[in-house]
């Protein structure tokens, strides 16, 4: 029986019905027991399913025969589909998904028409030089824009009509002929057999058998007991066990050119194997498009409890094991005690590591402010910070360097008039804005990459009602005018509290900083002063009452001096005591204080 084979890819925007339309393919190849089978299928984690999201990629090799086995006339396809996650956060790796296959079904929601997001992924695989085939899902709702969608598609991609294909994933209808039309459109991926090539485009960890890459070959062949080489690693290793993803891992004889499976390394260290990394026999070149994935948020992790800096320590190393791109290291930080700075690709990539930390390992967290990284020039040296107390007081300054991001937003022109004022607020300056379609607006515009983690996401969906989508993608660094917001207690600097904020909003900043506080921090015996510091100043202060204790209560009747006497003594004693004594914050205080 002939065998041919069909790499691809779905892409699409967050909750445009990609997992569904793989469930449906699933059980169309009978790739999984109708028993076996449930919603996202391929969404391995609880976490996903409950979001509706991809998180970690999953690949799957499905058999089909065209009509069933019986009508083939003995034709029987492999059909390799990665299922990629749809957040921008997780770009390089889609990049890598993507590398691996020959063509992407493109999937666009008929009741959304094209978003942000969808732009982005089409700019991936164009530039991969992969078959885009145009897909319109959810034809079966009655809010369904057919008509509009498909003339956005075409304008996207300068196809026709007929090009465009019309499905349901939830009921069904028209997924089969999907499947006909992969066959027919998408190429069969060509190869060398001679000296083994691969591409790593994921991989998962066995504390038995090592690092698992999830492998594309590209040339050759492999199979158990090769002597091979990752390039980028510079590492050598035999391999233990090749097979394919049914989806659970089934071994099999040998990889050869053209097939998507695993690899099991015995490589005990996961940060050895990267994503993007090639497979090599001992001589060959590698495959273009490799990077370093260096993460972009920071954030410090503490446990809640003190008691739990170990657990929290093994559950980062765990995590650490399946993703590569989580970055930590220790540190400490008064009363928040000892904790983790960590860094990440991104907010959502930071939500999803910790509610893992929660799900997964049973570790509660307090989350500090994230940040990004500075580039800062003092009179005696240049650093990077990623500590907002780290950052150096004003008159040491010279020059400070941020992240900028370029901005795509797909709106109703309806909604411009709000999205532009909310990107005047945060710093944006604003680019062209295109005709996308009857129905949207494109408009172009550039931030800075912390006014992106201050709610913007939240804030845009706010004023345009839910109809305006977003894509980014990284800039160089720029100049910024920012300074270190320190927040005292007591006369006392409280690290945990400092913030980096522009120059030009110092002020309000400081104002909201001190008011939260006054709110949150429990009386002291004696006035306690909150004020927060900026440009070597006061730039806001509030006195919280010292807690009232009626000295005189038992006292009834005779002379007022024995009363008097008594509120003297008092007095000097709340002197005393403050010019003595420490005011303590409650870690509840912080963990108050640091989330919104």
């Amino acid at each position: 029986m002939e065998r041919n084979i069909r790499n691809f890819s779905i892409i699409a925007h967050i909750d445009h019905g990609k997992s569904t339309l793989a469930d449906r393919m699933l059980e169309i190849t009978k790739t999984v027991e109708a028993r076996k089978m449930r919603e996202q299928y391929l969404d391995q984690m609880p976490l996903e399913r409950e979001r509706g999201i991809t998180i970690k990629m999953q690949p799957v090799r499905m058999l089909w025969h065209p009509g069933g086995p019986e009508q083939s006339e003995g034709r029987e396809y492999v059909l390799n589909l990665i299922d990629t996650p749809g957040h921008v956060d997780f770009s390089y790796e889609v990049s890598r998904a993507l590398a691996a296959v020959e063509g992407a079904v493109l999937l666009v929601d008929a009741t959304q028409g094209v978003e942000a997001q969808t732009l982005s992924n089409v700019e991936l695989a164009k530039a991969l030089n992969l078959v885009i085939l145009p897909v319109i899902n959810k034809i079966d709702l009655a809010q369904a824009r057919i008509k509009e969608t498909s003339e956005e598609l075409k304008n996207l991609l300068g196809c026709e009509n007929e090009d465009i294909l019309k499905v349901s994933a939830r009921t069904g209808e028209g997924v089969e002929k999907l499947l006909e039309e992969i066959v027919k459109r998408f190429p069969e991926p060509k190869g060398a057999r001679e000296e083994c090539r691969a591409l790593i485009f994921d991989f998962d960890y066995s504390l038995h058998r090592g690092v698992i890459a999830h492998i594309r070959v590209f040339d050759g062949e492999l199979k158990k007991g090769d002597r091979l080489k990752l390039f980028q690693a510079k590492e050598n290793f035999v391999v233990g066990e090749v097979g394919f993803f049914k989806p659970e891992l089934e071994p099999a004889e040998k990889l050869s050119n053209g097939e998507i499976g695993y690899v099991v390394t015995n490589i005990k260290e996961a940060r050895v194997v990267r994503t993007g990394d090639t497979i090599l026999g001992q001589v060959g070149e590698p495959l273009a498009g490799y990077r370093e994935v260096k993460p972009v948020v920071f954030s410090s992790l503490y446990p809640e409890s003190q008691d739990d800096f170990e657990e929290l320590r093994r559950a980062l190393e765990r995590l650490k094991l399946s993703d590569a791109s989580l970055f930590f290291e220790e540190e400490s930080a008064g009363v928040l005690g000892r904790g983790f700075r960590a860094g990440f690709l991104g907010m959502l990539h930071l939500e999803i590591v910790v509610e893992r930390l929660k799900r997964d390992f049973n570790v509660e967290t307090v989350v500090a402010t994230p940040t990004v990284r500075y580039l800062v020039q003092t009179r005696e040296k240049k650093m990077e910070i990623y500590s907002p107390h780290k950052f150096p007081d004003e008159g040491e300054l010279v020059k400070v360097m941020e992240p900028w991001l370029k901005l795509e937003i797909l709106m109703p022109p309806g909604k411009i008039s709000p999205v532009l004022k909310l990107l005047k607020e945060h710093e944006a300056a604003v680019g062209d804005t295109h005709q996308f379609s009857e129905s949207r607006i494109k408009l172009e515009a550039e931030m800075p990459l912390r006014e992106l983690m201050r709610d913007f996401f939240d804030e845009l969906k706010s004023v345009s009602q839910g109809y305006a989508s977003l894509n980014y993608e990284f800039l160089e660094m720029r100049p910024g005018d920012l300074v270190r917001l320190d927040v005292l207690v007591a006369q006392e600097v409280q690290p945990a509290f400092s913030r980096i904020v522009p120059k030009a909003r110092v002020r309000e900043e400081a104002e909201r900083a001190v008011e939260k506080l006054h709110k949150i921090l429990p009386p002291a015996l004696f006035a306690l002063k909150i004020q927060a510091k900026a440009l070597g100043r006061i730039l806001a202060s509030r006195t919280l009452k010292a807690l009232r204790k009626d000295v005189t209560g038992y006292l009834y009747g005779g002379d007022r001096s024995r009363k008097m006497k008594l509120w003297k003594k008092q007095k000097a004693g709340k002197k005393r005591l403050q010019a003595e004594s420490r005011y303590s914050i409650p870690a509840e205080a912080f963990i108050k204080m640091l989330k919104k």
